[in-house]
């Protein structure tokens, strides 16, 4: 058997990779992990996730400062917003987390962390820093950037991305957003309430639009009480430098319309992180500029594997983490283990939150498969009429035969009360044990018993049950 100098070999240290590297080091695998960058953690970690949840934080407090008159207190004078503070706790909460992804902690691990550049030389070699480096085995982590798309005078503008948006020194009087997906979206409302006046641009008839339309609708409303703006249907003509600031010239039903602000945010979309790699030059098949894999994670070379934003999948940090398991099961215990994205869930992090689990109504339609929506609004609970929070609503999605296709949930903290579907439908859990299952009062999870008890009263409370008592007990009601 040939030797090499390490038995995997991982190049990224995001989420993905760090979840491999670990993993497999503990498991007693001598591991290489290469990351490009001075510091671990990822995008998630210092351009994503963690600075973004951060900032929408921030933001929601100002916002319920504002509206401290509704909860019977005394009206707030809110002061203007000093960003640099802001990106100074951001910072802040970076270097907290970033503990967990330290070189320290990984390397008490038994991982070997090496900094730099790298390219694959072979399917079993690269070069990083100069150096010929061996595994018997890679995982291709490298995550993901946001792109840079064709927009006549983009290239001549200074604009936003995730990378800078977070480390402001101040905050900008006004703000064009470009893009409706989730990052474009939380950031226009975070910026409006941190006092900003914010425009959001979508080519599409409607933001997040992998959504389906009445709750992504349904945060649109949200959002638009927060005074943030929208333009829908827009064919973007191009950018420009105006005084200070920057124009954007687009068209709207065939009507030309120019926006001003004082900073442009870019959101649209992004690309797997592949140049440089020399992966064609060994064959590794791509798709779409992402790394082409199987269900296993495998690439077209069977000794390298992908996981994470890479693959162009589900950019999510816990898709990542999951992929990450998925290789560590493959190529490390040699068990067979395959992907299944069929319940990953997701949640866009405005006020209210969209979290979803399994199939929307346009995934279902898209299959072909019968269904039927049950909705509860939350402005019947108690727990969220009290907190001030009785704007959500709860759509569940079931087949023919009553089984979850999926669940959606448009209200404050659905993100965390998505959790008993996520549990309910990986486990197999019938309506009937979500309906009967007691739940603390007052709790906004008492939605999910409400929505599961919805269809099963319709069964309870029929004709035909009332017909069956009657006879067997001589009820006379």
């Amino acid at each position: 058997m040939a030797k090499y100098d390490y038995d995997l070999g991982v190049i990224g240290g995001g989420a993905a990779g760090l979840t491999v590297a670990a993993g497999a080091s503990q498991l007693g695998v001598k591991v290489l992990l290469v990351e490009k960058e001075d510091r671990l953690g990822g995008d998630c970690l210092h351009y994503g996730c963690v600075p973004s949840k951060t900032l929408i934080r921030t933001a929601r407090v100002r916002h319920l400062m504002g509206r401290a008159a509704e909860f019977g207190l005394p009206s707030v004078d809110l002061s203007p917003v000093d960003y640099s503070k802001v990106a100074k706790r951001i910072a802040e909460v970076i270097s907290v987390i970033q503990i967990h992804d330290s070189v320290e902690r990984f390397t008490s691990l038994g991982v070997d962390i090496q900094f730099g550049d790298s390219f694959f030389k072979s399917k079993h070699n690269i070069i990083l820093k100069g150096r010929d480096v061996s595994a018997r085995k890679w995982v291709i982590a490298t995550g993901s950037s946001p792109s840079a798309p064709s927009i006549n005078g983009l290239s001549e503008v200074s604009y936003l991305t995730n990378l800078d948006v977070f480390s402001l020194k101040e905050l900008p009087s006004s703000l064009i957003v470009l893009g409706g997906g989730p990052l474009a979206v939380e950031m226009a409302q975070s910026f409006q309430r941190l006092g900003c006046e914010v425009t959001v641009i979508q080519r599409s008839d409607q933001i997040l639009s992998k959504e389906d339309q009445d709750m992504a609708d349904f945060v649109m409303k949200g959002m638009i009480s927060d005074g943030v703006k929208f333009i829908l249907g827009s064919k973007i003509g191009g950018v420009r430098n105006f005084e200070k600031g920057v124009e954007v010239s687009l068209e709207v039903s065939g009507v030309q319309h120019t926006v001003y602000a004082d900073k442009l945010l870019v959101a649209l979309g992004r690309k797997s992180n592949t140049e440089g790699l020399g992966l064609e030059d060994i064959g590794v098949e791509m798709n779409r500029g992402s790394v082409a894999v199987n269900s296993r994670m495998q690439t077209s070379v069977k000794n390298i594997y992908a996981a994470g934003d890479v693959i162009g999948k589900y950019r999510f940090t816990h898709a990542a983490g999951y992929e990450g398991g998925i290789v560590i099961s493959n190529a490390v215990f040699h068990l067979p283990r395959k992907a299944d994205y069929t319940w990953m869930p997701w949640c866009t992090y405005t006020d209210p939150e969209l979290a979803s689990v399994g199939m929307n109504e346009k995934a279902a339609q898209a299959a072909g498969i019968e269904y039927r929506t049950v909705i509860e609004e939350f402005s019947a609970n108690d727990r969220a009429l009290a907190e001030g929070e009785g704007k959500g609503r709860i759509k569940l999605l079931i087949d023919k035969k009553g089984k979850p296709l999926g669940c959606q949930i448009a209200a404050v903290h659905a993100g965390e009360f998505l959790s008993e579907w996520i549990a309910a439908v990986n486990g197999g859990v019938g309506l009937a044990t979500i309906a009967g299952a007691v739940h603390p009062y007052p709790t906004l999870s008492e939605m999910n018993k409400k929505v599961a008890g919805k269809l099963i009263g319709e069964k309870i409370f029929s004709d035909k049950m009332r017909k069956i008592l009657r006879l067997l007990f001589s009820y006379n009601g």
